[in-house]
């Protein structure tokens, strides 16, 4: 018998940010994250990939990095979705793949902000430890979102 914890492998955070959307939209490419998000140190495209191919590297404070791909951007729709490629040190699952979107708020006490939901998939190997920490950094990176676009 297993003891490996049953979990969900996704995870769903969301914020309500009070800045316009096009405030916050505008900071959602992956080349730029590290200008907000405090865990990464850099955010850089990834040399010698095609014009097809967006790559992007990231570089956590931790040393960690990733490299995601962009696998859609809808500037009519507002969302951006990456997967991560390659990871050093090696991931603990097989993959993920992640949707940041965004809301305007119409209507109600949040009329003319942002609502904003960043989630991930990850493969049915990603344990109970890996959906906490996928939660907590979101909800963290979200937290600095608000920050960034509240600058605007």
């Amino acid at each position: 018998m297993s003891n490996a914890i049953p979990t969900s492998t996704s995870v769903r955070e969301s914020a309500v940010i009070n800045a316009h959307p096009s405030a916050v939209w505008h900071l959602l490419k992956l080349q730029d994250f590290s200008s907000w998000w405090s865990k990464l140190s850099k955010s850089e495209w990834v040399k010698g990939t095609s014009d097809e191919t967006d790559i992007v590297k990231w570089t956590f404070q931790d040393g960690t990095t990733i490299e995601v791909k962009q696998e859609e951007h809808s500037t009519i729709d507002h969302y951006i979705t990456y997967s991560v490629i390659s990871s050093q040190p090696a991931l603990s699952y097989t993959s993920v793949v992640s949707t940041i979107r965004v809301y305007p708020v119409t209507s109600g006490e949040h009329e003319g902000q942002t609502f904003v939901t960043w989630t991930g998939n990850f493969s049915s190997d990603a344990d109970a430890g890996v959906i906490e920490d996928a939660k907590f950094k979101r909800r963290e990176a979200l937290a600095d979102l608000a920050k960034a676009a509240a600058k605007k």
